[in-house]
């Protein structure tokens, strides 16, 4: 579904990411994961068309992006950014029905099937209950909850999100990327996120790439990715993996640390 080849990226004469490839099937989550600085965010940003390329090919079901004008984009792309600065004076219904501005006329009038999905998106996100509340009014993690409902309500096949769960609790990070699969599946969104968290990594995506310095160190499953050595080479600190007690994915931990009782790992 989602095809990156060779992709590189600069800014002015600094190279930010340097020939990177990663193909995302329909019904798949590829998550990317390195050290700060490896061009995590970069890449979400050059696959959205925000920053311009300097090679290489982005594609989508056999479509070039590039040969496709912001509109036609978003109808191939839906993303997730960070939850920053808001239009302070929308409502939360208003912001997410922005979502649905690559499908209308040019009245830019929307109809009621926009609303019904504005509606069902509101309540997948569990923000239907603030829907009438100004943004700024909002938390952190309740205005990237709206930016996911956003992002629904375009019906694209491809899902960016960018560290997606900064913001959040436990109980909505569970929930928002508990989502995000059963969309991805449910659906056939080919799915591709940013994160910081490497156990999240290893518990919701099927792919995992890790990048360092603006390259993919490894690129696999989980498991193949989410090693000791893999881990300790690129973040330069020893790291322990085990298997999840429940889930018996990766369990990444860092070695040395004395926690509260004293016994250290």
């Amino acid at each position: 579904m989602l095809d990156i080849q060779s992709l590189s990226v600069a800014y002015g004469d600094n190279p930010v990411l340097d020939t990177v490839s990663l193909h995302i099937q329909a019904g798949e989550i590829a998550a990317v994961i390195g050290p700060n600085g490896a061009g995590k965010s970069t890449l979400i940003r050059a696959v959205s068309g925000i920053i311009p390329k300097v090679s290489g090919q982005i594609t989508i079901a056999g479509q070039a992006l590039s040969s496709l004008s912001p509109a036609q984009r978003a109808r191939y792309l839906a993303v997730v950014p960070q939850a920053r600065q808001l239009p302070a004076a929308f409502s939360v219904r208003q912001i997410v029905l922005l979502g649905r501005t690559p499908y209308l006329g040019w009245l830019g009038k929307s109809g009621p099937s926009d609303y019904e999905l504005v509606e069902w998106a509101m309540v997948k996100t569990q923000i239907h209950k603030f829907a009438n509340r100004k943004v700024s009014e909002l938390s952190g993690g309740e205005q990237q909850r709206v930016l996911l409902a956003r992002a629904l309500v375009q019906n694209a096949p491809v899902m960016l999100l960018d560290e997606p769960t900064t913001y959040l609790d436990l109980q909505h990070q569970s929930g928002l990327l508990n989502l995000v699969r059963q969309l991805a599946e449910e659906q056939n969104l080919a799915v591709l996120l940013v994160l910081h968290d490497l156990n999240l990594a290893g518990l919701y995506a099927h792919k995992v790439a890790l990048l360092q310095a603006g390259k993919i160190h490894t690129i696999g499953t989980p498991y193949e990715v989410l090693t000791s050595q893999n881990l300790s080479s690129v973040y330069k600190v020893p790291v322990q993996v085990t298997a999840h007690p429940a889930y018996g994915t990766p369990l990444v931990l860092p070695e040395g640390v004395v926690p509260a009782n004293g016994n250290s790992i």
